[in-house]
């Protein structure tokens, strides 16, 4: 990916779960093994899909509404074990690393700004040897958790980036929102836990349908 002379962006930031790593259907599958397990009604996939990318307390509001936040741990602990059971094996989306490298050559700053925690984003940055990738990154256990403006608002101060040279790129009408608030700019992917509907009411510059098609628009627009 040549640098652009005259580029709108100076940090590109990603969620993590449905935008670069394909997590989604993992997530969602533990997020209703952990209800069955605690005796709650069991979300359905787009109930279970639409929590992705919140904060742990806000998505257990969505997902178990009548669940006493007593019980909290009790289901928290049980989503754990049912996502660690399958963390191994979640994959990033074809061409994202590559995506994350070209990005970086061409001079952009990188940032992720995730629903997961420290230790989760961590573990995952490990596994898929990514390290080295980003030159800042945030989670929902650091402070405010998504659609607040908090993780993004963050990022571009510790980066020393203005918001309207920042873009927000993610799967979640979450993320779409998090940037708006920020004063940032949004772009949404199609391939992760919302569906087209809903990112379009979000009101992101646009939406892409593949990592590829997120390539292509950066070239163009980035």
């Amino acid at each position: 990916m040549r640098r652009h002379p005259n580029r709108r962006f100076d940090l590109i930031v990603f969620d993590w779960d449905g935008t670069l790593a394909d997590s989604t259907q993992i997530i969602a599958a533990a997020l209703q093994a952990a209800c069955r397990d605690v005796g709650e009604p069991v979300p359905d996939d787009r109930a279970a899909r639409y929590v992705i990318g919140l904060g742990l307390k806000d998505a257990l509001m969505h997902v178990a509404p009548s669940l006493p936040a007593a019980r909290y741990p009790d289901i928290a602990l049980r989503y754990r074990d049912h996502y660690l059971a399958r963390d191994p094996e979640i994959p990033l989306f074809d061409g994202a690393r590559a995506l994350l490298g070209d990005l970086r050559d061409a001079g952009y700053r990188l940032g992720v700004a995730t629903g997961k925690t420290r230790v989760g984003l961590d573990r995952a940055l490990r596994t898929q040897a990514l390290t080295d990738a980003f030159d800042s990154t945030r989670c929902a256990d650091e402070g405010q958790p998504k659609p607040h403006p908090d993780m993004l608002l963050r990022l571009m101060e510790r980066l020393d980036v203005a918001p309207d040279r920042t873009l927000m790129i993610g799967d979640t009408t979450h993320d779409i929102a998090l940037a708006h608030a920020a004063g940032a700019s949004a772009l949404a992917v199609a391939y992760g836990a919302h569906d087209t509907d809903g990112l379009h009411a979000a009101d992101p510059l646009a939406i892409v349908a593949s990592v590829a098609d997120l390539r292509g628009w950066l070239v163009r627009h980035g």
